[in-house]
């Protein structure tokens, strides 16, 4: 039997080596010159400079070893380092605060806060090992053919005694009492694009893996891993067409039948899209309904920055937070505009690994949230809040930044949707409620025998290791239905 996917990402990739190894024929079709989607390099063009494109922080370690295993990658392929401390936050008055994963050494710092900020932290970390426990079970490792699936007796039980319905920044203001505190255990949903205020409490097993699981640094940089997927796609018989889009899918009778690329109508038993999910009924040829329109997650200001020097106290992660983040984030997810002081994060590769960039010399990666929209001015008010944020980095951590500078990348959601990316946003569509869960598109999304998705926009969500649960949930699927 014979397998087509639509999109080189990482959920296309593991699903065409999870298929390749029931037995199926798998052709993988990817529209840019390179496979791994969200995964890869900014480079300076010279061999200079390079640093990831898009992720950085590496969260479930132990999920994302275990399906590389399943899916016939040798654990030694991919080299994870432990990052602790895990980051720093940095304030406009010069303040610092950090998170450890060690739990003793993360309730003295929370003391050391404010008073009784230890006890908030224990009781914090008692209510979400229940949480984590049994989202993880009940909502990311299955599928819902319905949401009547997802909202079942238990499930609503849950729900309502762990208020996970409720947006994530106000159910961990149930915990701390301290603002900045607040701040640093909910905006972990920027992660997937998704704004504090409005994903449910449930993405609160994001910040409270990074204690129970930690955060790893792939050596080489996260988009190692893309590579060691196209190779071992390769290896395992697995043909991938690079600059090779897909015109249509084809739907006869309701069912999928194959794929129109490169001008040529080709007949497969199954057909998975891998790209943001609400671009796939633009390709479905012989199916018509109305298109639903998503919410999209926020967008990225990215800026790409190689460097003659390096900063040896700076970690490999920090955030840079404003006296209110939180107008911040109502700027980007309610008006739609950009901020005159954002928070923003950066990523200093060369603390975890010396490799990173050539000695003496760093690269530097900065990411500011805003919304998604290809309209707003990012040649003249983006380019200035850049050079705003860029100033304050410096002030705070970096100094010397500017004129250190070598070589400098911004990356805009204009070119983010360019390039397929929905509306702009970095994730997907957004992790608000009413797209969460049942909610969310599901890897046999609609009822069309024979068609499938996965990816950012699709259950169980983004995020690079549950991209791969969603492929391995995939996987199970297409081979109960095709009988592998």
């Amino acid at each position: 039997m014979k397998a087509a996917i639509v999109g080189a990402g990482v959920g296309g990739l593991v699903t065409a080596l999870l298929l390749r190894r029931q037995g199926l024929e798998v052709d993988v079709y990817e529209k840019e010159a390179r496979a791994g989607g969200r995964l890869g390099y900014e480079e300076d063009g010279t061999g200079r400079f390079r640093i990831d494109q898009g992720p950085t922080i590496v969260l479930l370690p132990d999920l994302l070893r275990d399906i590389l295993v399943e899916a016939g990658v040798p654990p030694e392929a991919i080299e994870l380092t432990r990052v602790d401390p895990l980051y720093d936050f940095y304030y406009p008055d010069g303040t610092r605060w950090t998170k450890h994963q060690d739990a003793g050494r993360q309730e003295q710092e929370l003391e050391a806060a404010y008073a009784g900020g230890g006890a908030d932290f224990r009781r914090y970390m008692r209510d979400m090992e229940g949480l984590f426990d049994y989202g993880f079970e009940a909502f990311l490792s299955r599928t819902f053919s319905r949401p009547s699936s997802f909202l079942t007796p238990a499930n609503l039980r849950f729900l309502l005694r762990s208020r996970a319905w409720r947006g994530l920044r106000p159910w961990t203001s149930a915990y701390f009492r301290d603002e900045r505190i607040r701040d640093a255990y909910s905006l972990q949903s920027l992660y997937i694009g998704g704004s504090p205020l409005q994903a449910p409490a449930l993405y609160g097993l994001i910040p409270y893996s990074e204690h129970k699981h930690g955060i790893w640094y792939v050596k080489g940089g996260y988009g190692r891993l893309a590579e060691v997927l196209e190779q071992a796609c390769r290896s395992a018989g697995v043909r991938v067409h690079l600059s090779c889009p897909v015109e249509s899918v084809q739907v006869e009778q309701g069912r999928c039948t194959g794929l129109t690329a490169a001008g040529e109508r080709r007949t497969f038993d199954a057909v998975v899209y891998n790209g943001d999910y609400p671009g796939m009924a633009g390709l479905l040829d012989g199916w018509r309904s109305r298109p639903k329109r998503y919410q999209p997650s926020s967008g990225c200001l990215l800026v790409y920055l190689g460097l003659d020097r390096r900063w040896e106290e700076a970690g490999a992660h920090q955030f840079f937070l404003p006296e209110r983040h939180l107008d911040h984030m109502e700027d980007v997810f309610r008006h739609g505009r950009f901020s005159q002081t954002p928070s923003f994060y950066a990523f200093n590769p060369v603390a975890v690994d010396s490799d990173a960039a050539r000695p003496g010399e760093s690269v530097l990666y900065v990411l500011i949230p805003v919304p998604a929209d290809e309209r707003l001015d990012w040649e003249g008010a983006g380019a200035e809040l850049v050079e705003r944020v860029l100033e304050r980095a410096e002030a705070l951590r970096f100094p010397g930044l500017r004129e250190a500078i070598r070589w400098r990348r911004v990356r805009t959601p204009r070119e983010a949707a360019r390039s397929g990316l929905y509306r702009g946003g970095s994730f997907g569509i957004a992790p608000v409620l009413g797209q969460s869960g049942g909610f969310r598109p599901q890897v046999k999304p609609l009822p069309i025998e024979r068609l499938y998705a996965v990816g950012a926009s699709v259950h169980p969500g983004g995020g690079i290791p549950i991209v791969m649960q969603g492929a391995r949930l995939l996987g199970r699927i297409i081979a109960k239905e095709l009988g592998t």
